[in-house]
């Protein structure tokens, strides 16, 4: 049974009662397999990502047909902005629209949020650094998928799936499914992947790339040159692969 995330984010478990090791935004839909006390067990229908999630942050809705493109935004108890009941939302929280009210599409849940925040399902990003570099600034957190925290193969992750590309979850098997390796020496392209032991990060031009990172605790810009003798110093090794998302 499918169903959708509830709450503005909720966490991935591994198994119930363990630790985060992905999030889904509101409106995500998640495919139950089965329920375990208070979690539902089943995969995120993003990727496949299996775990289990609190069934109190899941229920039935229709599908989706806009997300949020912007960092953050807010759905209202009316088409006002003054309305004090605002929820948040995510990039990436995904809503169906039914109709319009003056600056705002009205969902089926009876909310409405601002025009400018939406873009159709089916009008994706052209460019997933575009997409990361909103994300600039976000907290580090690992494991996570929103706007209020997220992890190196989480910022990939949003930045692919919204720009219509399929995209695992974890660094791992970014590294063996997306793009084509270049060989060492190639030059550095924006939209190149470069990965390390359990760390991703994209280039934005030939000489910067942008990440989620544990140093900075937040998603930041870095010279590239400074990134790979840093992490390499620090213990983490060195760049294992650059690979290249046609």
């Amino acid at each position: 049974m499918e169903l959708r995330v509830t709450s503005p984010v909720t966490d991935l478990l591994p198994k119930p009662n363990t630790g985060r090791t992905r999030q889904l935004v509101y409106g995500e839909a998640f495919q139950v397999e089965q329920s375990d006390g208070d979690y539902a067990i089943g995969r995120a229908s993003r990727d496949g990502y299996h775990g289990a999630i609190l069934q109190s942050e899941l229920g039935v809705s229709e599908p989706p047909t806009h997300r949020i493109a912007v960092p953050a935004s807010h759905s209202y108890g009316s088409a006002d902005f003054k309305n004090p009941d605002a929820q948040p939302l995510s990039f990436g929280s995904q809503l169906r629209v039914v109709s319009a009210q003056g600056n705002f599409f009205e969902t089926a849940q009876g909310r409405f949020v601002p025009k400018p925040h939406l873009r159709p399902l089916n009008a994706p990003f052209a460019d997933p650094v575009t997409v990361a570099q909103m994300f600039f600034g976000t907290p580090y957190l690992w494991g996570g998928n929103s706007i209020w925290g997220i992890d190196c193969s989480g910022l990939v992750q949003m930045a692919f799936l919204s720009s219509g590309r399929d995209c695992p979850g974890d660094s791992g098997p970014q590294q063996d499914q997306l793009g084509r390796l270049l060989p060492p020496g190639s030059g550095f392209e924006r939209g190149d992947l470069l990965f390390w032991k359990g760390h991703v990060a994209l280039v934005v031009d030939p000489h910067t790339l942008i990440h989620a990172n544990a140093h900075h605790m937040a998603v930041a810009y870095e010279p590239l040159s400074d990134a790979l003798r840093r992490i390499e110093e620090q213990g983490d090794g060195p760049l294992l692969a650059h690979k290249r998302v046609d």
